[in-house]
């Protein structure tokens, strides 16, 4: 019952900003999309998760330490250092703040609010164009060695069985709009900054995508798309993300803090740590994704290990 407190009075969890926020990446994910053809309907004989051919269903995927080690907003300032988009001192900042999120395991809000800040002013007076691109870059740079297999089986599964699959992430809408169509992924709901005439501001629409916001895009997302959440799926690693997965039908954990996996726990939810490739308490993995995920996983923790020694 501790769950159903995420789903009264969204003035519990979600201020207006966060409304505003929520809306705003929703209508840019939608409108990043191309128009897809409708896929055949399944038996009553599929597995029972996903269910193939369940158009009302979608699955939503957490980016940071979820889909990939580490934050995407700190590999996106690094890029933007080496083609001289600010200072040594603030490269710095960013090194401890990635280096703090990675042996912590969960997001320091000041950190993260530096960040952010420091993104807006540097991106200012850009187009929106010129991020794009070098987004692209900076996916192949930094990004693409530390996505986690495992998890990305997990997205493959529900894409198998023709649902929608989107990232929902407090990175830059424009970069994870880049890492989901790399992944072969249906879109992306992030942070949505403030563009005239395809040239950024150096403003925020509403707040960045996070906690709260996070539940109104996927809440607004599935509204615009008729998506049923109760048949939909939910996958994060952090406890800032439990409005999100108590909006689903199928929330799961994946490499989870210590707060999200007590909480896991106590709902009865699913969870899965790529991190050591030990399996939890209670593994849960959608049917077709279950080899892969195992397999990914593994490889993940080798891969891992060996750059520590």
């Amino acid at each position: 019952m501790a769950a159903l407190g995420w789903l009264t009075s969204r003035k519990r969890s979600a201020t207006a900003r966060s409304v505003l926020a929520g809306e705003a990446s929703a209508e840019a994910a939608r409108k990043s999309v191309p128009e897809a053809p409708v896929e055949a309907k399944a038996s009553p004989q599929e597995p029972e998760f996903p269910v193939l051919g369940d158009d009302r269903a979608a699955a939503f995927f957490d980016l940071d330490n979820t889909v990939m080690q580490g934050a995407a907003l700190f590999h996106f300032g690094r890029g933007l250092y080496k083609r001289k988009f600010f200072e040594t001192r603030d490269l710095a900042r960013f090194a401890w703040q990635q280096a703090w999120f990675r042996l912590a395991g969960v997001e320091d809000p000041e950190h993260m609010q530096d960040a952010r800040d420091s993104a807006l002013s540097i991106v200012k007076g850009h187009r929106v164009a010129e991020l794009q691109s070098i987004g692209e870059e900076i996916y192949d740079e930094y990004m693409a060695v530390r996505i986690w297999p495992g998890t990305r089986a997990l997205a493959q599964a529900h894409l198998d069985a023709g649902q929608k699959v989107w990232l929902v992430t407090a990175a830059p809408v424009e970069i994870a709009q880049v890492i989901a169509r790399r992944l072969g992924l249906t879109g992306a709901l992030g942070t949505v900054a403030e563009s005239v005439d395809g040239v950024y501001t150096g403003k925020l629409v509403g707040e960045p995508l996070h906690g709260p916001a996070k539940a109104e895009a996927v809440r607004a997302l599935a509204a615009a798309e008729g998506l049923d959440l109760t048949r939909c799926a939910a996958y994060s690693d952090s406890h800032n993300d439990i409005p999100m997965l108590s909006l689903v039908g199928h929330p799961y954990a994946i490499n989870p803090d210590a707060k999200l996996r007590r909480h896991a726990r106590n709902q009865d939810w699913r969870l899965r740590d790529y991190r050591t490739g030990r399996k939890a308490a209670k593994v849960g993995i959608p049917a077709a994704a279950g080899v892969g995920a195992v397999a990914g996983g593994t490889v993940a923790a080798i891969a891992l290990s060996r750059r520590r020694r």
